[in-house]
């Protein structure tokens, strides 16, 4: 069994990552922390575990064998590096932190200490997602021209995420920063590394925060990639597109409609592939890799982390200089 601590509630789903590690069957909820005493003791009580006030406390009982970090994105630096230093492997939400420095410090820290280090990056083991990563590694888009991933929803304009979400302080970002994360990691893995960007990041409701976003990353390979979030937008249904010079694939929820030059004796031209299974979530997969000494899935690691990040803060620094 694998001793877990959980570090805040403060993220919509820290709740998730409790559930989904209890049902493994294989994780022991041992300790909570909280930068809110009075929420974490009373999710420490809902969970069955020992809620302790001192970080530094907890990260020394023998009885946590690593952390799942929920906390402000901001706070991401301070936690992880204590947790790697006291010798805990360590699961953290997206994003890593708010900037390549931050990042590189906790990398920095993980690599000395040893301990195994996933991110939550979950659209990685969406089934189109691996359809389309299969595609690109057999160069059935050709050159890829263009990618663009829109993941949206109304959380400010339906009146249903939280009041402190719109706190740049601890978020680091709005919707770019939330829902944003997954079309920028996603691009990151389709193309590569980035070169040049340009960005809108708007505020329509009046938050503190980004609420509809877009940004334009210009990749070295020569593609385009279009990374769109949106806090206030009703009903967007999640899209990817990939268009390259032999080669074109659109997935609308899921549902993938793809042409090649090897498709075309097809009638309209397009197929629906058959996709393969979608992979568990990170979290899942989180106590397996501990269990089994590592080392962690390339694809949710260290350099994951700090290619999202580098997106992130390069989109956000144009767009502040407009």
């Amino acid at each position: 069994m694998l001793n877990v601590a959980m570090l805040s509630r403060w993220h919509v789903h820290a709740d998730g990552y409790a559930e989904t590690l209890k049902k493994t069957g294989k994780v022991n909820i041992t300790a909570v922390w909280d930068e809110n005493p009075s929420e974490g003791k009373k999710w420490a009580e809902k969970l069955g575990a020992e809620f302790t006030g001192d970080l530094d406390a907890l990260l020394a009982r023998k009885d946590v064998d690593a952390v799942v970090c929920c906390t402000p994105t901001t706070m991401h630096r301070e936690v992880l590096i204590k947790a790697a230093n006291a010798g805990k492997h360590i699961f953290s939400e997206k994003a890593m932190a708010t900037t390549v420095e931050d990042c590189v410090a906790i990398a920095d820290a993980v690599k000395k200490n040893g301990v195994i280090f996933m991110l939550s990056l979950p659209h990685k083991c969406r089934s189109d997602v691996m359809f389309i990563k299969r595609c690109i590694d057999n160069g059935d888009f050709g050159d890829i021209t263009l990618a663009r991933v829109r993941n949206a929803h109304n959380g400010i304009s339906g009146k249903w995420l939280p009041s402190y979400w719109f706190d740049e302080s601890a978020a680091g970002g709005g919707a770019m920063m939330d829902l944003g994360c997954h079309p920028m990691y996603l691009l990151s893995m389709f193309l590569g590394k980035p070169k040049n960007y340009a960005a809108i990041y708007s505020s329509p409701f009046g938050t503190a925060v980004d609420e509809n976003a877009a940004a334009l990353i210009e990749f070295e390979n020569g593609a385009t990639g279009v990374s769109e979030t949106s806090f206030v937008s009703y009903a967007s249904p999640y899209i990817i597109e990939i268009h390259g010079t032999k080669g074109v694939l659109i997935s609308t929820d899921g549902k993938v409609l793809f042409r090649n030059e090897k498709t075309a004796e097809y009638q309209n031209g397009f197929i629906s592939p058959t996709l393969p299974p979608a992979r568990p979530d990170p979290i899942a997969m989180f106590p397996d890799v501990c269990l089994s000494g590592g080392p962690a899935p390339e694809e949710f690691g260290l350099d994951a982390g700090i290619e999202l990040t580098r997106l992130l803060e390069e989109t956000y620094k144009v767009n502040a200089s407009k």
